[in-house]
C-alpha cells in the first residue's frame, strides 16, 4: 500500500460499524441521564428535591440510577480514548508538512473550543467536549500501551476516584456527627461554645448545598425562564464551576480511566466485534452480575434512607465499581447484537446516529435549551421527572429518522464536516458523488 500524500479524514470504507453502534447507543442513551439536568432544577441524582419521587417518577429514577448512570458517558468516553489509537495509527510521514500528532492536537484545540461554544453560547451546562479535550491531551501519551497496562492504568485511576468518594463520605459523616452532637448538647440545655456552632453551621451548609430549598430551587427556574442573554449571564458561573471544580474532581479521574480502558478494548479486538460470541456472553453474564448487584443495592441503600445526605455519600464509594462493570455488559451486549445481524435496519440506523454524534449531541442541547429556557418555550422546572422522556423519545426517533438520511446524500455530519475542515485546515469534500 502506498504512503499517503496527505492527512485526511477517515474514508467510510476505513470506519468501524461496530464502534458506530455502540457510539448511537451512547448518544441516544446520554440524553437519558442529560433530560433532568435540561428540565429539573438540582434533581439530576436525588427526584426528592424536583420533578416528584414517587410513583412512575421513583421508578424512572430507579430505572436510570441501576442501567444508565454514568454507563452512556462511559461508553463514550471509551470509544473516544479507540479514537485516539484509531487516528493516530496512520501514517506520521507526511509530504504535506502536517504529521499525526499535529492533526490529533489541532483536533482538540477546535473541540475545546467548541466545548465553550457550546457551554456558554448554547449554554448547555452539562457538556463535556470540554474535558474530552483537556483529557484526551494526558491520555495520547498512553496510546503505545500493551492492553494490560492500559487496564492497569484503568484500575489505578478508578481507585483514585473511588478512594475520593470514600473521603467526600467520610467528611460527610464527621460533619453530620458533629451536628448530632451539638443538637444533643442543645436539647439538653447546654451552651454552645464557637467550635458547636462552626459544626451545626459546616452541616447547614452542606445540607443546603446537597438540598437545595424550595425558594432555592423557585430562583433557579425563576432564572432559567428569563430571555436568551440573561440565562446566559446566570450559566456563566454554572460553567465555570462544571468546567473547574467537576472537571478535575470528578470528570478527569472518570473520563482518564475509560479512555485507557476503550484503547485496551480496541487493542484486543473487543470493540470491532473480534472476539466469538461465547466470550461477549461471559462478558455481559459478568458485567450485569456485578454492576447491577452492586447499582441494586445503591438504589435500595438510598430508596430505604429517603435520599438522605449521609446514605447517598455513603452508596456514592461503590459507584464507580457498579457503572463501570454495567458499562462492560452493555458493550457485550450490543456487540452480541451487531454479530446477530438482526434489525439491520436499526442497526443501520444506529450507526448512522453513531457517525454523526457530534452533531446529534448538540442537536440535542439545541432542542431542549429550546423546549425548556425562558426564551422558547419555558418548561424548565414544569414537568414531572417521567414527562421529561417524552421529550426524549421524541428526540430519539427524529435523531434515527433524519441520522441515516443525511448521510445518504453527504459524507459527513455538517459539524463533523466543520471539525474536519479545521482539523486539517482544509475544506472537506461534503456531498456524496453519484454515479
Amino acid at each position: 500500500m502506498a504512503t499517503p500524500t496527505t492527512l485526511s479524514p477517515t474514508d467510510a470504507t476505513e470506519r468501524i460499524n461496530a464502534v458506530d453502534v455502540i457510539r448511537g447507543v451512547a448518544l441516544l442513551g446520554i440524553l437519558l441521564m442529560n433530560i433532568t439536568g435540561f428540565g429539573l432544577s438540582h434533581a439530576y441524582s436525588d427526584p426528592s428535591i424536583a420533578g416528584g419521587a414517587t410513583g412512575l417518577n421513583l421508578k424512572v429514577w430507579w430505572m436510570n440510577s441501576m442501567f444508565f448512570e454514568g454507563t452512556m458517558r462511559g461508553m463514550f468516553s471509551m470509544l473516544f480514548g479507540a479514537g485516539i489509537v484509531l487516528f493516530t495509527s496512520r501514517s506520521s510521514e507526511l509530504t504535506s508538512g502536517i504529521t499525526v500528532t499535529d492533526a490529533y492536537f489541532r483536533r482538540l484545540m477546535w473541540l475545546f473550543l467548541f466545548g465553550i461554544i457550546h457551554a456558554y453560547v448554547l449554554l448547555w451546562d452539562g457538556e463535556v467536549l470540554y474535558p474530552y479535550a483537556l483529557i484526551g491531551m494526558f491520555a495520547y501519551s498512553f496510546r503505545n500501551w500493551e492492553p494490560k497496562y492500559l487496564i492497569i492504568g484503568s484500575i489505578f485511576l478508578l481507585i483514585i476516584s473511588t478512594a475520593l468518594n470514600a473521603k467526600d463520605y467520610f467528611k460527610t459523616k464527621s460533619t453530620y456527627d458533629k451536628s448530632v452532637a451539638v443538637q444533643t448538647k442543645t436539647a439538653g440545655g447546654q451552651i454552645l461554645n464557637k467550635e458547636d456552632s462552626a459544626a451545626l453551621e459546616s452541616w447547614n451548609g452542606m445540607v443546603a448545598d446537597k438540598k437545595p430549598s424550595r425558594d432555592k430551587i423557585l430562583e433557579d427556574i425563576e432564572a432559567r425562564q428569563k430571555g436568551y442573554f440573561s440565562v446566559m449571564m446566570y450559566k456563566a458561573s454554572i460553567n465555570q464551576f462544571m468546567q473547574t471544580f467537576i472537571m478535575y474532581r470528578y470528570f478527569f479521574w472518570d473520563m482518564f480511566a475509560m479512555m485507557l480502558l476503550g484503547m485496551a478494548f480496541l487493542k484486543n479486538g473487543i470493540l470491532i466485534s473480534a472476539k466469538p460470541n461465547r466470550y461477549y456472553i461471559t462478558m455481559a453474564l459478568v458485567g450485569y452480575a456485578l454492576g447491577l448487584t452492586t447499582n441494586f443495592f445503591e438504589t435500595g441503600y438510598i430508596v430505604k434512607n429517603q435520599f438522605a445526605v449521609v446514605p447517598m455519600d455513603l452508596a456514592n464509594i461503590t459507584y464507580d465499581l457498579g457503572r463501570v462493570f454495567t458499562t462492560l455488559g452493555h458493550i457485550a451486549l450490543i456487540m452480541l447484537l451487531i454479530k446477530s445481524g438482526i434489525l439491520p435496519f436499526f442497526q443501520k440506523a444506529l450507526s448512522a446516529v453513531g457517525k454523526m454524534a457530534f452533531t446529534n449531541y448538540i442537536m440535542q442541547s439545541i432542542i431542549c435549551n429550546t423546549i425548556f429556557l425562558g426564551f422558547g418555550f419555558g418548561l424548565f422546572g414544569m414537568l414531572q421527572r417521567y414527562e421529561l422522556y417524552y421529550i426524549v423519545l421524541g428526540v430519539w426517533i427524529v435523531q434515527l429518522i433524519w441520522s441515516p438520511v443525511w448521510l445518504h446524500y453527504f459524507r459527513f455530519g455538517p459539524l463533523e464536516w466543520v471539525w474536519r475542515s479545521l482539523t486539517y485546515w482544509e475544506k472537506q469534500p461534503f456531498k456524496k458523488i453519484r454515479a
